[in-house]
């Protein structure tokens, strides 16, 4: 090397390689840290912490479909902007009063519950209001909780849905 040369000395900060070598792992803690904020500001909806009485009651849940398939039991619901309207076909005597739930697939706080009154002309009738549009889970029940009818809606939030008791394998 040639004594006379001046070195030209650039300080590693001032060189894009090592900041492109540190971009990386910087990016990961910084994803680990969001995750961590994620996990702990949000709750959990779909762990149950009772879900040993809830697997115990799945045995009542099905004698109410059998109470409806053995009173074979008819529904068609129909959705507005702001109400509901069910036709009731039961060959016994109709209930005074039906219960609808709406169940969010994912997030039991957007579950909506609706109390259908009798009117003269044979319908039942509800207000139903903020409710969003995808798929929902649908129960309908009489107001004893005797039977049950349940079905799947994807919807826009207008539409109707036609339910029917299923008989239960064994």
């Amino acid at each position: 090397m040639n004594p006379d040369a001046t070195v030209c000395a650039v300080p590693w900060y001032r060189e894009p390689w090592p900041w492109l070598l540190m971009a990386g792992p910087a990016l990961v803690v910084v994803a680990g840290l969001i995750t961590a904020w994620i996990a702990v500001t949000h709750e959990d909806g779909l762990v149950a912490d009772d879900y040993y009485k809830r697997g115990l009651a799945i045995n009542q849940e099905l004698r109410r479909d059998s109470a409806a398939a053995a009173l074979d039991v008819k529904a068609r619901i129909m959705f507005g902007d702001s109400a509901v309207r069910v036709f009731l076909s039961v060959p016994d005597a109709m209930p005074k009063r039906l219960a609808l739930r709406l169940v969010h697939p994912t997030r039991a706080t957007l579950d909506k519950r609706i109390v259908l009154d009798a009117n003269p002309a044979g319908w039942y009738e509800g207000q139903l209001a903020g409710w969003g549009a995808g798929r929902w889970g649908v129960l309908l029940e009489d107001e004893a909780r005797t039977w049950r009818l349940t079905g799947e809606l994807k919807s826009d939030n207008t539409g109707s849905l036609e339910l029917s008791a299923r008989p239960q394998r064994e």
